[in-house]
Parts: C-alpha cells; sequence; structure tokens
C-alpha cells in the first residue's frame, strides 16, 4: 500500500484500542483509548504512492522491444480480451513491467489513440444496493492466495482521507484514516472514533483497490466532506455508539466498481452465520504486522452478544466487564481478524435468498489484539442505529431509499 504523483495515502492507526494493567477500570481505559503515538520505526507506516513507472521514469521495454502498457491496451495478449475484460496473475514476477497491470505489448499491436477500445465488462453500474462483484469489476485476478479481494468486489468499499501537513510542507497532503462505507452516493457510513475530535478537512476515496496502482481499467473517485454528524451519545472513553456518518460535498457517481451497501431494519439481530469484513489494516498484530496494498477481505463467524462477552471477560478485561448494546461481535477464529488501520471498515453480512447481495451489519470498533483463538473482535451494531441514520439523511433532504433492500 510507491513514487511520486499529486497524491499521498499514508496508512495510520485509527483502530489502536489495546492495552496493559491490572485493574480493570485501568484495563478498559487502556483498551478503548486510540494511542496518539506515531507508529513504531519497525512497522512504517508506507507509502501509498502509486508506482507506474521504471527506475529512471521512463517507459519500460522488454527484451524484444515491447512495450509496457496497460493490460487492455494490447490487441494481441492472450489472457486480454478486446472489449478490455482480462485475467491478471498478481503473483507474476518474469514480466519486464514495473506492475502486473500491465503487460509487454509489441508495438505494433498497441491500441492507438484513433483506435480506442470501449471496455464492456460491466457496462453499467449495479442495480440497488449491497451488489458485490464475486468476478470483479472490469478484470479478475488469479494469484490471490493471502484473503485479496477481486477489483470492485465490494464497491461500497471507501478510504477516509484526513488532509495534513509533513515537516512543515506547504502542501498538503491525503492520509489513510479509517475504513468506510457509502450507504448513499453522498454519504458515508464510518466509526465516530476516526473523525471525532479531529480538527481536519477529510476527503474519501471510492473505488480504490490496489494502492500503489492506477491502472485499474475504472479509477477511484475523491470527494470532500462537506458535513459530519457523530450520534450525540458516542462515549469516546468506551467506544459506546461508535458511528458517523459522512456527508460529502458532491456525490460519487456510480460505476462498475463503485455501489452503495445495503443496512438492516432497525433492531435487526445477527446471531449466527459467517460475514465479510473489508479493509487494508494490518495482517496481524504488533510490530511484525504490515498493511496491505490491495484491499484484503475475511470471512467471521457471528458470534452472539452474551458468548462474545464470555469470552471477552476470560481476557485481560477481566470477569466484570460488560459489554455494552451498541456492538455486535465476530471471529474468535486463530489468524482470522480485522486489525490495525480497519476502524470505520464495513462487516456485511449476505442476504439470505438473494444470491451476491450484502448488508453491513457492522463497524469496525476494537478488538483485543487481532486474531486471537476464541477472542471475537467487536463492531458497531448498525442495525441499532437505522433509524438515526434514516433521520440524519431526512434532514438533509436525502433520500434514505438508496440503502433500502
Amino acid at each position: 500500500m510507491l513514487s511520486i504523483t499529486t497524491l499521498i495515502l499514508l496508512l495510520a492507526v485509527c483502530n489502536g484500542v489495546w492495552g496493559q494493567g491490572k485493574a480493570v477500570e485501568d484495563l478498559i481505559k487502556e483498551v478503548f483509548t486510540r494511542p496518539t503515538s506515531e507508529p513504531s520505526p519497525a512497522t512504517p507506516v508506507p507509502n501509498l504512492q502509486p508506482n507506474n513507472r521504471d527506475t529512471d521514469g521512463g517507459v519500460v521495454t522488454g527484451p524484444d522491444g515491447c512495450v509496457c502498457v496497460n493490460y487492455y491496451l494490447c490487441s494481441s495478449n492472450g489472457t486480454i480480451n478486446t472489449n478490455g475484460e482480462g485475467i491478471i496473475d498478481i503473483r507474476i514476477q518474469d514480466s519486464p513491467c514495473s506492475t502486473y497491470l500491465e503487460v509487454c505489448c509489441d508495438k505494433a499491436d498497441v491500441r492507438q489513440p484513433d483506435n480506442p477500445i470501449t471496455p464492456k465488462p460491466k457496462p453499467q453500474a449495479p442495480k440497488g444496493c449491497g451488489v458485490r462483484n464475486p468476478d470483479g469489476a472490469g478484470f479478475r485476478i488469479t494469484g490471490d492466495k493471502d484473503h485479496e479481494t477481486q477489483f470492485g468486489e465490494f464497491p461500497w468499499m471507501v478510504a477516509v482521507l484526513k488532509q495534513e501537513t509533513i515537516d512543515g510542507n506547504p502542501q498538503k497532503l491525503n492520509i489513510y484514516q479509517c475504513g468506510g462505507a457509502l450507504i448513499h452516493p453522498q454519504v458515508v457510513l464510518t466509526a465516530a472514533h476516526c473523525v471525532a475530535g479531529k480538527d481536519r478537512t477529510f476527503t474519501i476515496r471510492a473505488g480504490e483497490w490496489d494502492t500503489q496502482n492506477t491502472k485499474e481499467l475504472y479509477p477511484h473517485q475523491d470527494r470532500e466532506v462537506k458535513h459530519i454528524q457523530i450520534h450525540p451519545q458516542f462515549y469516546s472513553g468506551a467506544l459506546y455508539n461508535d458511528i458517523a456518518l459522512l456527508f460529502l460535498e458532491s456525490p460519487v457517481e456510480m460505476q462498475p466498481h463503485i455501489g452503495v451497501v445495503c443496512l438492516p431494519p432497525q433492531g435487526d439481530v445477527v446471531q449466527s452465520g459467517r460475514c465479510v469484513a473489508t479493509g487494508w489494516g494490518k495482517d496481524v498484530f504488533g510490530k511484525k504486522g504490515k498493511y496491505q496494498v490491495i484491499m484484503k477481505k475475511i470471512d467471521l463467524p457471528v458470534v452472539p452478544n452474551s458468548e462474545c462477552q464470555n469470552k471477552l471477560r476470560q481476557t485481560r478485561l477481566g470477569k466484570y466487564f460488560e459489554l455494552h448494546k451498541s456492538f455486535m461481535c465476530a471471529g474468535g477464529e486463530p489468524g482470522r481478524d480485522t486489525c490495525k488501520g480497519d476502524g470505520g471498515s464495513p462487516l456485511v453480512c449476505p442476504i439470505g435468498g438473494r444470491g451476491d447481495r450484502y448488508f453491513q451489519a457492522g463497524i469496525v470498533a476494537w478488538g483485543i489484539g487481532c486474531g486471537e483463538n476464541g477472542v471475537p473482535a467487536v463492531y458497531g451494531n448498525v442495525a441499532m442505529f437505522r433509524n438515526w441514520i434514516d433521520e440524519q439523511l431526512r434532514i438533509k433532504n436525502i433520500d434514505p431509499s438508496s440503502y433500502q433492500s
């Protein structure tokens, strides 16, 4: 999740809620309090700037004089269809091109500006909310051995960025803050702890996938956040009611890789089944953990709140810990979890009998470590806030029907 263009994304820790101590009160305070220190030098926050050039900044040529072009611009490549749809191996290592989204194409086969192609893998944006693209939007990757998502597989996923200056540089940079989900072309759902108490300007990025490439078939879209609505009962000390809405300056344009997620009815209780979390957060907790370049996905079992509370009481939270009603839980399987950097990201569950349609059940909030056996992670319970969400959109004269399944 690397080189110099007009925009820099840096992954920041937005779900740092771990702590140590002996007193129950101190434990809860430390576990639920987001650290203010910078990441350890042993695990630097990576530069998310795209790298699409060779080391000399010029055009990459292969041993036979071929030139590197976007994968859909080479008419002779055997894995590329003329309508722009292709199969890309993200693990391929024997290409002279700087990115797996390019192919080394004979100069005679490079499509010229006067002979353009019109990509037609999915000519229309998904109709309705919660439409997942299990085979990707525009191309399909192979070699995905580490939970990588397909391009555009979860079209509602967005990155929440904050604008900052670094080392006195007057140019403002976009720094990764948290994940979020589009619920309307002009509204993003995220965690309150990602944006509360921060005197900064925020931007959201929709359609992001591989943070180090800009050569996908469909580009990402950035929109400035005009207004932030945090739940009035959000408690930062323990992350109760950890939910916020970001109203955008202008709507995002719906595309094959950009869409909205469905929301559950008020009070809907998810007690079982497996759901999917997505994000660019760390793969494991601690100094050895690495932030992700390509958006990852992980399916997790839903854990009923009573069972979750009992499991969390067996951790350093202690036997008196009480799970607040604004939370839900998922996970507890070793090595499978959301982690640092995933805060605000959606946990989505399949809509029964609707194929590849999903609703957002949770918002990544906090956890004890990452992926520890028998220790579920804790999410904001979206169903508890459906009426509040509807009300906030109506106040802004925005139709809430976009996320109705």
